[in-house]
C-alpha cells in the first residue's frame, strides 16, 4: 500500500500524519529501524535507537545512519509545509557529526524544520539529540520543490 499515492489530493502535513495514524514507515525507517513519531507544519521528528543493526567495520554505528535520519528529517519537514499534488527531493545534504554514537547511545530524535521555503527550493535544518539533550550530529539541507503529475 502506498499511503503517499492513495492521498494525492492530500497536503503533505496530512499525508505523514496518515502514515503516522496508520503505524505505517518508509521502508529506509524499518531498515534502520527509526520511525517518524511527529510532525506539524514544516517540522518532523524521527526517532530510533542506534545498535549493532548499523554498525560500520570498526565496531560503531556507520555515519550513514545518522545522516538518514537528518536526510529524513529535513525531508519530511518540508513535506510537512507542501500542498498537494506537491513533491520535493534533495539536492544537497551538509552533516556535522559532533559525537560517535553506538548501542549504549540509547534513543536518539532526529528533529528537522523548515529554514525557508520558496516555490521551487526549500532550506531545512536537523539536529540529533539524545534523551539528555547531547547533540551527536547536525545538518543543513537544500531541496528541490516541484509539482506533482496527476495520474
Amino acid at each position: 500500500m502506498n499511503l503517499l499515492k492513495d492521498s494525492a489530493d492530500q497536503t503533505g502535513l496530512e499525508q505523514l500524519r496518515g502514515w503516522i495514524e496508520s503505524g505505517q514507515q518508509p521502508a529506509i525507517g524499518e531498515t534502520l529501524q527509526f520511525s517518524l513519531v511527529e510532525v506539524s507544519e514544516g517540522r518532523a521528528v524521527f526517532a530510533g535507537t542506534p545498535g549493532p543493526h548499523a554498525y560500520n567495520p570498526i565496531g560503531s554505528v556507520h555515519g550513514g545512519y545518522a545522516a538518514t535520519l537528518l536526510d529524513s528529517a529535513c525531508g519530511c519537514a518540508v513535506h510537512a509545509a507542501l500542498g498537494a499534488h506537491q513533491g520535493y527531493t534533495t539536492l544537497e545534504l551538509k552533516v556535522a557529526y559532533h559525537r560517535g554514537l553506538s548501542a549504549s547511545t540509547g534513543p536518539v530524535r532526529a528533529e528537522g524544520k523548515v529554514v525557508s521555503i520558496g516555490k521551487r527550493v526549500a532550506f531545512a535544518e536537523a539536529r540529533i539529540t539524545d534523551d539528555a539533550g547531547r547533540l551527536y550530529a547536525s545538518a543543513t539541507s537544500t531541496l528541490l520543490v516541484f509539482e506533482m503529475k496527476s495520474s
